[in-house]
């Protein structure tokens, strides 16, 4: 890694692969002989073109999407999407539910209301969102629409280690902080949603895989934008898509395929996080926020014994080139966020610095 280079721990928007922007710098101004950047060019030319197809194409076999879902290229970050679920899908029985286990669910949830009458199936607030709950403790209704989750849980570090089983209701999954990390049965879901600018491409893009026959039932008064059947009938260009966003995540899906794809990446990010856990579980200084067996490989929550040593180790660690570790305010402590493009020598590096924290504290 280049001596400039920090470890950027942030939660998103977060580091991309070091050979992904240096590909983007040096075709910057002159895409493959165009003559012009991707930032200059019409959405609807054949140079674009071919990268947006190529892009979509790449996507759908590396994250293996079922040929009865469409992915879609979309605008206004996951948070639009908050909207545009309730919008497009609570139609069929005006009923939903909603399982929260942390901040970017609760929003979700309290969106959904607006559009109908939503059912709290699972609430890990009791022990502040530190758990996922189990298949058993979901209160699920029959009746519901589409049954929402939110896969893992940046702010306080807690990931779903199953899929939830909702008999024919359909299931929704927020993925933007675990996308592309691992293996996932699309199959099983009804839409899956994700923001680019944690594991994919800068912050501009949205990603939806829409299964089909989802869409074209939204209510009467749904915003021509928020519509999937628009959406996907336009092939996501109804207006002008995220351009550059999409041809950054065309170069970071080529590095993605170099790592064995998601499979390599699963065994990838699972031994970071792994490393990580150890080392902070070996410590006399520090505990994790969240419990064992929710524990996100994504992100790392943790603590030391009193908020002014948690600041020093933040001081310090910004200090020896670890940026972005400080919690968020709702958790306190430490967040390591490592998403794919966090090298693992980064990760051996900050286990080395928590270890040598750990003695001299």
């Amino acid at each position: 890694m280049g001596t400039d280079r920090v470890y950027n721990f942030s939660a998103g928007p977060s580091m991309l692969p070091l050979e992904v922007l240096e590909r983007a710098g040096s075709e910057i101004t002159n895409y493959q002989g165009s003559g012009m950047s991707v930032m200059e060019m019409s959405h609807r030319s054949k140079v674009f073109d071919k990268i947006f197809q190529d892009t979509k194409a790449n996507f759908i076999r590396l994250f293996h999407v079922p040929d009865n879902y469409k992915v879609l290229f979309l605008q206004g970050g996951a948070s639009s999407q908050f909207s545009m679920i309730p919008l497009n899908l609570i139609g069929k029985t005006g009923k939903a539910d909603y399982a929260v286990t942390g901040n970017f669910a609760n929003v979700a949830y309290k969106e959904a209301k607006k559009y109908g009458t939503i059912n709290l199936a699972a609430s890990s607030e009791d022990k502040n969102h530190t758990y996922i709950p189990t298949q058993e403790q979901l209160k699920l209704d029959p009746e519901a629409s589409y049954f929402y989750y939110c896969a893992n849980n940046t702010i306080y570090g807690t990931e779903w280690q199953y899929v939830p089983d909702t008999g024919d209701v359909p299931i929704v999954c927020d993925m933007s902080s675990n996308f592309l990390s691992k293996p996932v049965d699309v199959s099983k879901y009804g839409i899956i949603f994700g923001g680019a600018q944690k594991n994919l491409a800068p912050a501009g893009l949205t990603i939806a895989i829409v299964r089909e026959d989802l869409a074209g039932h939204e209510l009467p008064y749904t915003p021509l934008m928020m519509n999937y059947k628009t959406m996907i009938d336009k092939d996501s260009m109804y207006n002008t898509p995220p351009c550059w966003c999409i041809y950054m995540l065309g170069l970071v899906l080529e590095w993605l395929d170099g790592q064995g794809g998601v499979e390599g990446m699963e065994k990838i990010k699972h031994g970071k996080a792994e490393l990580l856990y150890s080392v902070l579980d070996d410590s006399k200084l520090f505990t994790c926020a969240a419990e064992k067996d929710s524990r996100s490989d994504m992100n790392v929550t943790f603590r030391s014994v009193s908020e002014e040593l948690d600041a020093k180790f933040v001081k310090e660690a910004t200090e020896a080139g670890f940026t972005n570790l400080k919690g968020h305010r709702n958790v306190g402590g430490m967040r390591a966020s490592i998403y794919n493009a966090m090298p693992v020598e980064g990760v051996e590096k900050l286990a080395d610095f928590i270890r040598a924290f750990d003695k001299n504290n």
